[in-house]
């Protein structure tokens, strides 16, 4: 809880005291990077920054019970259905991840102590930025393959649905 209130407070310090400086980039996204959160599978704080008019580079720190995890993905964006602020965006990147004696079995993914997790994963997801407003808003799939110290190896789609204040 105490994670949020901090994560609140410095995203309303962001919007209040940087200007608005996004450019209008070839995908018709109009902020050059964003701050927020993503839900569903990889659960945690995402900041995603464009290097390019059609390519970023986000960041995820992913948080579970007894569990981290640190995602970095190059992605590339364009446009959806002619529509202003709507984008496809696809990419790569890989994971590290940590757990300490917990087992989760849901028939996908199961660790039973502690382990570390190198994987690689794959992204492709829409995304819409309220033209209106600084917040973006996406949903996507985040498919990985990791493989853990103890062998064991894991596959999963990782749906994530986002929101985020851009800048």
């Amino acid at each position: 809880m105490k994670s949020l209130k901090i994560l609140s407070i410095f995203l309303l310090s962001a919007i209040i005291t940087l200007p608005a400086t996004g450019q209008q980039l070839k995908t018709g996204t109009t902020y050059k990077t964003a701050i927020g959160v993503r839900g569903l599978g990889t659960s945690g704080l995402t900041i995603k920054h464009f290097t390019e008019p059609s390519k970023a580079i986000e960041g995820i720190v992913g948080f579970y019970p007894n569990a981290f995890s640190a995602t970095v993905l190059v992605e590339r964006y364009a446009p959806a259905f002619s529509e202003p602020g709507l984008n496809w965006y696809y990419g790569i990147g890989g994971h590290v991840a940590t757990q300490s004696d917990v087992i989760r079995n849901d028939g996908l993914y199961r660790r039973e102590t502690s382990e570390l997790g190198l994987g690689i994963d794959g992204i492709f997801g829409i995304e819409y930025k309220i033209q209106e407003v600084p917040i973006a808003m996406s949903l996507d799939f985040k498919p990985f393959f990791e493989v853990a110290t103890d062998g064991d190896a894991f596959i999963a789609l990782d749906p994530g649905l986002g929101i985020k204040v851009t800048f």
